[in-house]
Order: C-alpha cells, then structure tokens, then sequence
C-alpha cells in the first residue's frame, strides 16, 4: 500500500486540531457553567437559611413573649382555677353517655356571651374521665399545681361537644359540661381506656387583648416560616 496514502495533508490536520480545540472549549464552557451554577444555588441556599434562620429567631423571641405573658395571666387566674379541681369527681358513663350534651354554670361571667361557632376567646381547663382520672388540663401539675400553662385558644379547634357546651356561657364565667362520647372522639380515638367514652370539663372562658395580640403575632411569624420553607424546596 502506498505510505502517502496513510499520510494527512496539512490542511486535515487544521482541521482536525480546530475539531479539537472546540471540543476543548466546549467542554471549558460547560464546566465552567455548571460551576457558576453550583455557585449561584449555593448563593441561593445560602440566603434562604438565613432567611428561615432569621424568621426562626423571630418566632421563638415571639412565643418567649408569650410565655412570659403566660405566667402573669397565671398569676391572675390561677387562685381561683385551682379550686375547681375539687369537682373532679367519679361519673357513670353509660348515664353520661345516655343523657347527652349537659352544663351547669358554676359562675356566671359578665363579658360577651359565646354563640355557636363562636372561636374568639380563651380557656383554662380541666378534662377528666369517668373514674376520675384527669386526661388533660390547664395546671401545670394534676397533684400539686403551682401555676397555669398558656391559656387554650378556642380558635386551635376543640371536640364538638366543647363547641355546643360554651354555647350562652359569658366570657368570664366558669361552666361545667357533660360531654357524651359521640360529641367527643366518638370511635376514632382511644381516650379514658377506650373509645366513645364520655368526658367531664370544668372550662374558664375568658378575653385578653394582648394575648389575641401576641397569638396573631405568633401565627403570622409561623406562616411566614412555612412559605419560606417550601420555597426553598421547590428551588431545589
């Protein structure tokens, strides 16, 4: 075979180092794109922690103000809260379950008076079973209490036979209510060693403009937070 066919002419070779030259470049561009784009979503990321950082600080500072606000409602209700755990008393729960929906006003309040779906107060509470037990309540300690933990808001969403019971107590009064298990958790949740069971509340129902204040404050900080956490996911 003729060796000068085996040979490439000058010209090929311009070309095929012009072939390399921009596979080379091509390949520097591309790198260096990748990096800048790296950079720029670590720039990004970067921002957006510090963002939620910051929105987180600004959340707790605003739940220590109500903490803090807490314990001087505490101060001002807990005396007279207190006293009412002496109405945790044993019930037969077949009777309450067959007598339904039940209050008694134990001190009539001289605020507004709660209507139906009527969410724009406080409470201080105390839950407790037919045999006596205390599930959940307002004091900080079911045998010897010493203050009140941050008022509820009935705005957070309570069982219906709450909502129904609160119906024409004022503001500022204290009511007794007999909840059947059906205006309870009925069969979707386990309380007092089983489900439909029946459940005993002692409810102070009050209004405090801070604390409303505080609270939207809060919730407002919290919406903040979530809108910025998924928008940091979807940048990923």
């Amino acid at each position: 075979m003729d060796q000068k066919l085996l040979k490439t002419s000058w010209k090929q070779r311009i070309v095929v180092i012009v072939i390399a030259l921009l596979m080379i470049f091509s390949f520097i561009a591309s790198y260096i794109a990748i990096v800048l784009s790296n950079n720029k979503k670590s720039s990004n990321d970067t921002a957006n922690n510090e963002e939620m950082t910051k929105i987180q600080e600004e959340y707790q500072k605003k739940s220590e103000e109500i903490s803090a606000y807490a314990e001087t409602l505490s101060s001002k209700y807990f005396n007279d809260f207190k006293e009412y755990k002496s109405r945790v008393k044993a019930y037969n729960a077949t009777t309450a379950n067959s007598d339904g929906l039940k209050t008694s006003d134990i001190k009539v309040g001289d605020g507004k008076e709660l209507k139906a779906d009527d969410t724009d107060y406080l409470a201080y509470y105390i839950g407790w079973c037919a045999d006596e037990s205390i599930f959940d309540s307002s004091l900080d300690s079911t045998d010897n209490p010493t203050k009140l933990k941050t008022p509820l808001s009935a705005a957070a969403g309570l069982i219906e036979g709450w909502n129904q019971g609160v119906i024409g107590m004022k503001l500022g009064g204290v009511r007794e209510i007999t909840i059947p298990g059906e205006l309870a958790y009925g069969d979707t949740q386990e309380i007092c060693g089983g489900k439909n069971s029946p459940l005993k509340f002692v409810i102070l129902a009050f209004s405090d403009d801070k604390m409303k204040k505080l609270s939207t404050e809060a919730d407002e900080i919290y919406d903040r937070l979530i809108t910025a956490y998924y928008a940091s996911q979807s940048k990923e």
